[in-house]
């Protein structure tokens, strides 16, 4: 073990945690502020919606190449490169005279923070000693929880008494003040080795991830029979195929596949797909129970969830402790039994459950998952060589992306589906009864009424099969074994 890993570079750390934060808090900033853009530039709902799916989309294809630049480049020179790149984005952002510039700048911002995560993770397990790294993933969770939680809120508050700018103005200072420190006090210490990129293999992992990320998510707008959504995921699936088989054939691929033949790294990347697929659901359909079913505004719905998501993040650095203590299998079963318990309960709303009980059930499944996805991913990466770190960091939160865009589409397909079903009978059987009412007005009243009540039975059954998806992965957490540190 070398000097860096006996004492770990706690300020060079904390630089680097300050810069993820900002990279992830500028991501959830924005979706509050779409109506109000919407209007001031006079783009419709599926244009301004592109503010957001570019980030997503450069982020996508990024992530996969962030194996080659750690591996390639100094993390000094990469997170500088980053970060400049972020503020400048961030910049334009600010000042955009036209809504292109905006998307450009988005795009921009998505091309810093794209590298920021896996950075930050291979620098943390190069910096830290294997049975240490519980503890040390558990504060970057609570990097990684805590700037999504604290977003939707801090988004809504501003958007109500300030401009959308202001959402940009915010971050800009920090986020120079971040690269400042950066280029005096940031130092190398992630191994390096010069190594080719793989042209062809960059752009199969674009075609392949980018199509995947953008028909999902355009899915639960445009519909499955969309030819953009079929299309798109086509396209993405068929240039996959071809990426992974060109990743086994390579001496050295962009993304290293081969990290599947390590057992406890295969299995917690499945149970990380499972659980985040589950955790983008509740994260959808809560606010949309919420403000459409009870009526409540964007800001009180996003307080209602920011206990859950704060309770998530502090409880991130316990349960980095305790995995170092225990191990993963403990804590995965006792989360995933909580999150299941919770989820189930969420799939019982009625159209007046109060407020507080929605909080803290909310809560309460927040807190399980928050013992679930740290110690199951530290799990699976403490079995990898050390050489192969970026690959392990780059396919995990390429999956956690692609997974959350696919489990969120999937998730509302199944709740419009039960939505039109349950609407159709109810209509049905009113008709059948004579209680249809034949003035206009008093129509439309009813059809709304039955559009809650409908809305709310697809709410209330998407979040039974989120029960049910739970369920398999608290029975895959029963096989996790903890990794031989003797062996390494």
């Amino acid at each position: 073990m070398n000097e860096t890993q006996q004492k770990p570079p706690y300020a060079m750390i904390a630089i680097l945690f300050v810069g993820a934060f900002i990279a992830f808090l500028n991501n959830t900033l924005l979706n509050v502020a779409l109506p109000t853009i919407m209007v001031e530039f006079d783009v419709k709902a599926s244009v301004v919606q592109w503010l957001t799916t570019g980030y997503m989309l450069i982020n996508g294809i990024l992530i996969p190449a962030s194996a080659y630049f750690v591996t390639k480049f100094s993390n000094r020179k990469l997170f500088i490169t980053a970060m400049t790149l972020f503020s400048l984005g961030t910049f334009l952002a600010a000042i955009a005279p036209e809504f292109w510039v905006l998307i450009l700048a988005r795009m921009i911002q998505a091309a810093g923070s794209a590298v920021m995560m896996p950075l930050l993770m291979n620098v943390m397990l190069t910096a830290f000693p294997i049975e240490r790294r519980g503890t040390a993933m558990g504060l970057f969770g609570l990097v990684m929880i805590m700037a999504p939680a604290i977003g939707p809120t801090l988004s809504g508050f501003i958007i109500e008494h300030y401009t959308w700018r202001v959402l940009f103005e915010l971050i800009l200072p920090l986020a120079v003040i971040v690269l400042i420190f950066a280029i005096f006090k940031l130092k190398n210490i992630t191994p390096n080795k010069d190594m080719k990129l793989d042209i062809l293999s960059l752009g199969l992992s674009s075609i392949g991830f980018g199509g995947l990320l953008y028909g999902f998510s355009s899915a639960g707008d445009k519909g499955w029979d969309a030819p953009i959504v079929y299309s798109t995921i086509a396209i993405g699936v068929i240039a996959l195929v071809i990426f992974v088989l060109r990743q086994l054939k390579l001496d050295e691929p962009l993304l290293n596949l081969r990290i599947y033949k390590y057992p406890m790294f295969a299995l917690s990347s499945v149970i990380s797909v499972v659980v985040s697929a589950a955790m983008f659901s509740g994260m959808i359909l809560t606010p949309l129970y919420v403000q459409t079913i009870r009526g409540i505004s964007p800001l009180d719905s996003g307080l209602l969830m920011l206990p859950g998501a704060l309770a998530m993040g502090l409880m991130s650095p316990v349960t980095g402790k305790l995995f170092d203590k225990y191990g993963a299998r403990s804590l995965a079963v006792i989360g995933l039994i909580i999150t299941t318990i919770a989820t189930y309960m969420m799939s019982n709303l009625a159209a007046d459950s109060d407020y507080y009980y929605i909080m803290a059930v909310y809560t309460i499944r927040m807190l399980g998952m928050s013992m679930v996805m740290m110690p199951i991913m530290t799990n699976g990466l403490n079995q990898l060589p050390m050489k192969m770190n970026p690959h392990g960091t780059a396919v995990n939160n390429t999956l956690q992306q692609v997974s959350g865009a696919i489990g969120s589409a999937i998730f509302i397909t199944i709740m419009n589906a039960r939505m039109e079903s349950k609407g159709a009978s109810l209509f049905e059987e009113a008709a059948k009864a004579g209680n249809v009412p034949t003035a206009t007005d008093a129509l439309a009243q009813f059809k709304m009424q039955l559009g809650a009540q409908a809305m709310l039975e697809g709410i209330n059954f998407t979040f039974f099969i989120a029960t049910l998806v739970t369920v398999v992965a608290l029975v895959l957490s029963l096989f996790v074994k903890r990794v031989d540190i003797s062996k390494k």
